[in-house]
């Protein structure tokens, strides 16, 4: 199955790069800024510092993409980071990566044992390639079962009630309340590869959601320079709702 976005960002990191990736949907074309959002200094991610008083080890990085997170977490504590393109693994070990395999968001029971690690990262909006309210609570008890009974969770995605959450590409209305949809698709070197269907949903429909799979939403965090509907939130198990951040 061909896979732009994997090829580009690997070629990106060996300096063979010789054209654009880019992200088409809803009829709209533009480049996707591939240094900024893959290989920027973690130094200059304002984001992490939120995320590090959430996570402990061992920390499980899903769908890492070329391990500019796991990079800076692993000096901290055990980072296992996994993404499901061979591609991004090879290129997560030759950046440094010191545990970085093959894995997929909605295998995880099938990848790991029970209580295997103490928090999970889920970033880059992938929670909403879920694709459906049903599965996006079965993919969260499935994190469950891979945590430890005091575990953390850290996601992100776009709260449709924004407004600026309509502008991004490949948006789409969902009739139900606080729910969209995007449909992208990636293009790189005259390869187009799968579309990409994601659920968009806001903190209510979260809490929702985790509330169901034993978790409940401890923290949202809406970076002031965000234009869009864009938000990062903390769970806990609901064993761990009397703890405090670390």
């Amino acid at each position: 199955m061909p896979d732009p976005f994997a090829r580009a960002l690997r070629d990106h990191h060996r300096d063979e790069r010789d054209a654009p990736l880019h992200v088409h949907g809803g009829g709209e074309c533009r480049e996707h800024p591939i240094e900024a959002f893959y290989f920027g200094d973690p130094a200059d991610d304002d984001a992490l510092p939120w995320i590090e008083s959430w996570v402990d080890g061992p920390l499980l990085d899903v769908g890492a993409g070329v391990g500019r997170d796991a990079c800076y977490f692993q000096e901290r504590f055990e980072t296992v980071a996994v993404e499901v393109s061979d591609a991004l693994v090879e290129t997560m070990r030759d950046r440094g990566v010191e545990d970085a395999r093959r894995g997929d968001l909605f295998a995880l029971r099938e990848t790991f044992p029970p209580g295997r690690f103490r928090s999970v990262l889920i970033r880059g909006t992938q929670l909403g390639l879920a694709g459906s309210t049903d599965r996006l609570r079965g993919t969260l008890a499935d994190v469950d079962t891979v945590t430890t009974p005091d575990a953390t969770a850290v996601v992100d995605g776009y709260d449709p009630a924004h407004p600026g959450t309509a502008d991004l590409i490949g948006y789409r209305d969902d009739p139900r309340d606080g729910l969209a949809r995007r449909t992208i698709r990636f293009e790189y070197a005259g390869e187009r590869g799968d579309p990409f269907e994601f659920l968009l949903f806001g903190p209510d429909r979260l809490r929702a959601a985790a509330a169901d799979a034993g978790w409940s939403v401890a923290a949202v965090d809406r970076p002031s320079t965000a234009d869009t509907g864009y938000y990062r939130a903390a769970l806990r198990t609901r064993a761990a709702q009397s703890a405090s951040p670390q």
